[in-house]
């Protein structure tokens, strides 16, 4: 976990009431139909995923499917950082954290604006028990690579905040409190995958992601669907314990815990999502929802 107390910033116990984002300040965008966003959680796939044109196809309808965000906050499973990080609020190089694919996947860039009013108004919502700091660490492949197909022009606003914990009460609890900003038009995005063992995955997976996903990737699948179609987050909370394929599906479970910020930022947790992409991809699970 990264800490830099000296840009750490404080808030009362209580979320302060907030300012709506100002339409035309910071970049924001105050064109269009905004609406009310839903919060969406996303498997977010490794760079090839923009080479998958089923799942490609897939991120775009979902994209379509939504109204169109005045700005995007991501928590993606590939920052983990406490304090709770705020990243770049203006457009800097990506970080390529990932290695051993092509080079193009490493010269890949998503200008997208910053969106500065949103960090501010991120860091008012948190507790005073919850430092907030910044830093000036650009999009990671969690963030972008899923972007870059569902909003292609870079056009939108992206502020990507710190995982703090992978605890699913305190990610509950921040999704919670970020959830007015979805009144605001702002898509709040998690970002990470459904079954994510890739040290149990095979030579056959790694040569042809289309080959049949193995059974504990399977059962951890059908776990997942079924307990979020029943509302039931005590379950979803507990799958380290209570999940078919564990330990396999997530031998670290930080690609899960993305899952419950955006499971907060819905409103009502116990609110059965709209599940609109599901299957398997490479032998991990790419099921994805859409709370209202």
């Amino acid at each position: 976990m990264q800490q830099d107390p000296s840009t750490a910033l404080r808030s009362d116990d209580q979320p302060r009431p907030t300012e709506p984002i100002p339409a035309a300040a910071g970049g924001l965008d105050d064109s269009g139909d905004h609406g009310r966003m839903p919060a969406v959680f996303i498997s977010h796939g490794a760079p090839p995923l923009v080479d998958d044109t089923a799942w490609v196809a897939q991120l775009q309808a979902l994209a379509v499917s939504l109204p169109r965000p005045k700005a995007i906050l991501v928590a993606s499973a590939h920052w983990e950082a406490a304090p709770m990080m705020l990243g770049a609020t203006e457009t800097v190089p990506l970080v390529y954290d990932f290695g051993g694919f092509p080079r193009r996947f490493s010269e890949v860039t998503y200008p997208a604006p910053g969106a500065p009013d949103l960090a501010d108004q991120v860091a008012r919502m948190m507790p005073d028990t919850r430092h907030v700091a910044r830093t000036g660490r650009g999009l990671d492949h969690g963030a972008y690579v899923p972007l870059t197909v569902m909003y292609p022009n870079a056009d939108v606003p992206v502020l990507q905040v710190s995982l703090p914990s992978l605890e699913p009460d305190d990610l509950l609890d921040i999704g919670r409190r970020l959830q007015p900003l979805r009144d605001q038009g702002v898509l709040v995005l998690g970002s990470g995958f459904t079954t994510h063992g890739l040290p149990f995955l095979d030579r056959r997976h790694w040569q042809d992601p289309s080959a049949a996903a193995p059974g504990w990737s399977r059962e951890f699948d059908a776990w997942a669907h079924e307990t979020l179609a029943a509302g039931d987050v005590e379950s979803l909370a507990a799958f380290r314990d209570r999940a078919p394929g564990m330990p396999f599906a997530h031998p670290t479970i930080e690609h899960f815990a993305p899952m419950f910020l955006t499971l907060g930022a819905g409103g009502d947790p116990e609110q059965a999502p709209d599940q609109p992409i599901d299957g398997f991809w490479m032998g991990l699970a790419k099921r994805s929802f859409v709370v209202a």
